[in-house]
């Protein structure tokens, strides 16, 4: 697993935003430290160097805390 960015909030439209510090493609699934599924990326938002991920949740139970790590699914 690579370390990718980091935990944000949800939005108001249910989505998990994260700060990225990696580069991550659209459809990307992305997982949290224990390799549990966290969504897939469906938008980047901001510039190319770091940007925000909008990810669409797996269920309605996932989410996390400000700060927590998140990873790329290879």
């Amino acid at each position: 697993m690579e370390d990718v960015g980091e935990f944000l909030h949800r939005a108001k439209s249910g989505r998990l935003i994260f700060h990225l510090s990696a580069q991550v493609g659209g459809g990307s699934i992305l997982v949290d430290s224990k390799g549990r599924r966290l969504g897939r990326v469906v938008e980047l938002i901001g510039p190319s160097s770091h940007p925000y991920a909008s990810v669409a949740p797996t269920s309605s139970r996932v989410g996390g805390k400000k700060g927590d790590r998140v990873f790329l699914n290879k």
